[in-house]
């Protein structure tokens, strides 16, 4: 089976890390106490953030107030599958969890976003996100039938690689504090991405603390920060939709995997009835053969029914439509990411970050622009 786009569909959740190294720094030290004194006396030129000005002749080193950036981003993400059930033509939906195994999906995606920010407070970065993107999803799965002794094996399997576009919008904000070029940063943020095959854009959302430091250079203004931190997301897990069925299946062996699948599916079961059979009466109370017999049954019932229902949709497969519903994770919630900054000057600064461990590989490459607001 090809199930291109509605894996596709299904499996897009994609999480962007859109977080800005720029804080409000403590200034101390002897050697930086000019700069601290002229802080202290000179009016501060812009309206945010709030209590900027205050903040200021305290002592803070303050950034631009304002921002924009672009941002090239990479993932490829390791996710799990659960609680499936596909149906035909707005028929019956079939719950399909115990049959179908996945094996190693993953969804990989480039991305550019433009992410306008404004610090609200000195230690309050308020942003936007909006995006394109093109994931891409590789699928390796098969349909699983029990036989007579409880052996589970697979009678159809099917490996997609599905290319497709989204748009992403979002909301993020980041506290902050910095001493002395040392500094900590909590980034959140919450973002929908917006797919025609699903039923509503799908939700996630991204916590990243970052420990950093920032290390000035020779020149006034011009520095480079480095840091390490995590990479947490979470997503919003029911997904349901509605396709083509043209659009999910490889007409040209469709239905000789079906007539294929329903042929080992009567064996199988011929294989049962003749064990369970076979049993003496008090063999057959036994509560272990009982779970054995339940089991086999209802996974070749269900696995028959969706077959046969599969059948029918074939015969006018150019107007027949699936209904899907699923229940999808990431594999790992976490992952580790380092990072660096180098600020050419305080309106201009360039961006790389990775993210590694676990089983989610992420690239990210930066360009911002800030300016007093």
């Amino acid at each position: 089976m090809k199930y291109n786009t509605l894996l596709s569909a299904i499996l897009l959740f994609f999480s962007m890390q859109i977080f800005g190294q720029v804080y409000t720094d403590k200034i101390v030290g002897e050697k930086n106490q000019e700069l601290k004194d002229s802080l202290a006396v000179v009016k501060y030129p812009y309206a945010l953030p709030i209590w900027g000005e205050k903040v200021a002749q305290k002592g803070y080193n303050l950034p631009y107030s304002a921002g924009l950036s672009i941002n090239y981003f990479w993932q490829d993400s390791e996710i799990t599958i659960k609680d499936l059930q596909v149906g035909f033509n707005n028929g019956p939906m079939h719950d399909l969890d115990e049959i179908v195994r996945f094996d190693k999906s993953s969804v990989e995606v480039g991305a550019i976003t433009i992410r306008p920010d404004i610090w609200l407070l000195p230690f309050l970065n308020v942003y936007g996100i909006f995006g394109k993107s093109n994931p891409t999803t590789k699928i390796n799965a098969g349909i699983w039938i029990p036989d007579a002794n409880n052996n589970w094996s697979e009678i159809a399997n099917f490996s997609t690689k599905a290319n497709f576009s989204a748009t992403t919008f979002g909301l993020g904000l980041t506290p902050t504090i910095g001493i002395g070029g040392g500094w900590l940063a909590l980034d959140m943020n919450m973002s929908w991405s917006d797919v025609s095959a699903l039923d509503k854009p799908a939700f996630s959302y991204i916590f990243g603390p970052r420990l950093g430091k920032t290390f000035k250079l020779h020149k006034a203004e011009r520095n480079i920060a480095v840091w390490v931190g995590g990479f947490r997301v979470h997503i919003e897990g029911n997904t349901k939709g509605n396709i083509n069925l043209s659009d999910v299946l490889n007409l040209d062996n469709a239905q000789q995997k079906v007539d294929d699948g329903l042929t080992k599916v009567s064996e199988n079961q011929n294989k049962v009835d003749t064990w369970w059979n076979g049993l003496t009466p008090a063999e057959q109370k036994n509560p272990a053969n009982v779970a054995k017999h339940n089991t086999a049954d209802r996974a070749l019932e269900s696995a028959g029914n969706f077959l046969t229902t599969l059948d029918g949709a074939l015969s006018t497969a150019g107007s027949s439509t699936v209904q899907y519903s699923l229940h999808k994770a990431p594999k790992d919630m976490w992952n580790f990411i380092v990072g660096s900054q180098f600020q050419y000057n305080k309106h201009i600064m360039f961006r790389v970050e990775a993210g590694f461990l676990g089983t989610r590989t992420q690239y990210l490459a930066g360009l911002q622009y800030r300016f007093g607001l």
